[in-house]
């Protein structure tokens, strides 16, 4: 019997269209070609011989080879090599890193500036303005030496619910009224108007609250009762002074209604002298660089996108405060006016004067107090404590600057072009 029968392919049958004669077949003459390697393509039945390739197969294999060499490469370049934490990882500490020292030092740090310079804008009677830095510190360590350190640190936890009440008002107002909580960026004067509109409007809710504040942090250490003061009497004053209720105060206390106003457009103002500076200071940034490099743009430093934001928010802020700071003292001095606070002797411990002194004010207003100033205590008495406010914002720029410093030497040291090096590698340095 012809065993050929049994075949069910032509005799002609090469697989690809390449004669057997031609590719060497050397095999069975009766059973075909022995099957040592699965087919070329899925579901064909392209035969070939033990120890060799078809030209498909070969072509597949060159393309392989050359598709593995490309993603090798690109998988090297995108990659973070072992032991090395990734840019994105190293970014993000970065800058959670500088976040947290602007807002420590901007809330914590600098609150005994705070303090002083407010107990200087309400104190009438003290003979030193404090306009420079050097003899607000001076008198600063003075009465932490008599009283302690919780002397400059009073009323930290009222100045954190007030922040807190002002965000809250904020939200609460924007998603109540269409006043839009941000500006988009291309915005147009109704928006702009809803705007400011929010932000006085979120001043006047927290005015209770902030003036409750106020007296935590200049009423004197040496006549606050301890027994009956707690964390949350900022809250309790705030709603007293709201409503007029609770212990009563002097006949000088003036009605919370006429502070509004005042209170809205020191945080209005406040607040676009401090967008406007910031904006500028960052143009001026801005085209510096592009000066220094010569109209070409270098790839941005890891630091440089997060400190020149810092530095501009921060001299926004100092030249609103510089500013406002005469109408900030009015107000101070009118928020405390009946509420019958002690507060600390500014002179500080050289003199004979007294360690204390109460605020006895008799203003009618907000213009009636600015003329006061200025006719009894001169052009100097709207800035008194001003150094204080020096000392606050120069506190604040060396420590941005030595965390500046500091990041930079670890990310020297670690390698920061790709990543920062957490291993040793074998030739003793450290990996880049």
């Amino acid at each position: 019997m012809d065993r050929s029968g049994f075949s069910r392919r032509p005799d002609s049958f090469d697989g690809l269209g390449y004669r057997g004669e031609g590719l060497g077949y050397r095999g069975d003459p009766l059973l075909g070609p022995r099957v040592t390697e699965p087919p070329d393509i899925p579901g064909s039945r392209n035969l070939h011989l033990a120890g060799e390739r078809s030209p498909l197969s070969g072509e597949r294999e060159e393309r392989t080879g050359e598709k593995g060499e490309r993603t090798g490469e690109r998988a090297g370049l995108e990659a973070p090599q072992p032991g090395q934490v990734p840019a994105e990882q190293l970014s993000r500490f970065a800058g959670f890193g500088i976040g947290l020292v602007s807002l420590f030092t901007e809330n914590v740090l600098a609150h005994p500036c705070i303090v002083f310079r407010r107990q200087c804008q309400v104190n009438y009677h003290a003979r030193c303005y404090h306009l420079s830095p050097f003899s607000a510190v001076a008198v600063m360590y003075s009465i932490t030496k008599a009283q302690g350190l919780k002397a400059l640190w009073k009323g930290l936890g009222s100045t954190f619910i007030v922040h807190g009440i002002t965000l809250g008002a904020e939200g609460v107002i924007s998603e109540l009224t269409p006043l839009p909580r941000e500006l988009p960026h291309r915005w147009s004067l109704k928006q702009l108007a809803g705007h400011l509109l929010l932000k006085g409007l979120t001043a006047m809710v927290a005015l209770p609250f902030y003036c409750a504040s106020l007296i935590e942090t200049v009423q004197s250490e040496i006549v606050r009762d301890e027994a009956s003061s707690g964390l949350l009497d900022c809250l309790r004053e705030g709603v007293t002074r709201l409503f007029g209720v609770g212990a009563p105060h002097s006949l000088r206390l003036l009605p919370l209604r006429w502070l509004l106003l005042p209170a809205a457009l020191h945080g209005v103002l406040r607040y676009v002298i401090t967008s406007c500076v910031q904006r500028g200071v960052l143009w001026l940034q801005q085209r510096g660089g592009r000066q220094r490099s010569g109209g070409h743009r270098d790839p941005p430093d890891l630091l440089d996108s997060y400190f020149p934001e810092l530095l501009a928010g921060c001299a926004g802020a100092l030249v609103a405060d510089v500013l406002l700071f005469p109408l900030e003292t009015a107000l101070h001095r009118l928020s405390l006016q009946g509420t019958r606070t002690i507060i600390d002797s500014t002179d500080g411990s050289g003199g004979n004067g007294p360690l204390v002194l109460p605020v006895n004010t008799q203003y009618d207003g907000v213009s009636d107090c600015l003329l006061a100033v200025r006719r009894r205590e001169g052009p100097a008495g709207f800035y008194r404590g001003v150094g204080a406010l020096a000392a606050q914002y120069a506190l604040q720029g060396a420590l941005l600057g030595g965390a500046r410093a500091l990041l930079r030497v670890l990310l020297l040291e670690g390698g920061a072009g790709g990543g920062v090096a957490m291993e040793t590698q074998p030739g003793g340095r450290r990996g880049a």
